[in-house]
């Protein structure tokens, strides 16, 4: 398994994101080990069956792993940096490092909670680097704000709500709604008490729907005679 080298492509049905080295390739496979890797890669498992699977040497239990969370990693990043390109980076990022660490992942955390966790580090890390960047061309950085992209005009004013909430509101708030992630999970990434995320994501609740409530604010006089002009 260390010697295979990681293919991974976001927008593709992939058949298998993991070269396997030759010699595992060739080697020749009785029934009953067929039988048995057919097992231990079988889409019914569970994420950490699949990944102490995969820790052990099965590469098609990666694949199963992938095909399960492209797409909710890719809308995690999605909802937290403007740029899709880069979104989609940070998620393959993120699977070059659920490889590395493989190894070092133990069946006592749930390999959702595990996988967010890295991806709650590139994050921060991503975004140190555009924050230097930034300062260094004298540049705002341009994802210093979770973004839910839409077209959609009431998209648009939830992602205007939600971008106004307190940091760790809005966080709890992204985790719950788009990652669905359990109470328990939200407390250990963030590293807060339970009580702690359920108080706060009913006041997130509350500030959401009071702000989405609220008429929108009325235009000025000279602003609607200058919209006028304009027609």
């Amino acid at each position: 398994m260390r010697d295979a080298a990681p293919v991974i492509a976001l927008n593709l049905g992939i058949a298998n994101p993991i070269a396997m080295p030759k010699t595992e390739m060739n080697a020749p496979q009785s029934a009953g080990s067929l039988h048995a890797s057919t097992e231990e890669t079988d889409e019914h498992q569970t994420d950490e069956q699949l990944m102490i699977a995969f820790k052990r040497g099965a590469a098609d239990a990666f694949t199963t792993l992938f095909l399960r969370y492209k797409q909710p990693l890719y809308g995690f990043f999605l909802r937290r940096i403007s740029s899709p390109s880069q979104a989609e980076e940070l998620t393959q990022e993120a699977f070059v490092v659920v490889l590395r660490a493989a190894s070092r992942y133990e069946a006592s955390a749930l390999f959702r909670t595990w996988l967010y966790a890295i991806g709650f580090k590139i994050l921060r890390a991503h975004r140190r680097k555009a924050a230097f960047r930034a300062a260094f061309h004298g540049e705002q950085p341009a994802d210093s704000e979770p973004a839910i992209q839409s077209t959609v005009e009431t998209r648009a004013l939830v992602r205007e709500a939600v971008a106004s909430l307190d940091k760790l509101d809005r966080e709890m708030l992204l985790l719950r709604e788009y990652e669905q992630l359990s109470y328990a999970e939200i407390a250990t990434l963030l590293q807060v008490p339970v009580n702690t995320v359920r108080s706060r994501l009913f006041r997130a609740r509350t500030a959401l729907h009071d702000l989405l409530a609220a008429p929108p604010p009325q235009s000025t006089a000279k602003e609607r005679f200058n919209s006028e002009e304009r027609a």
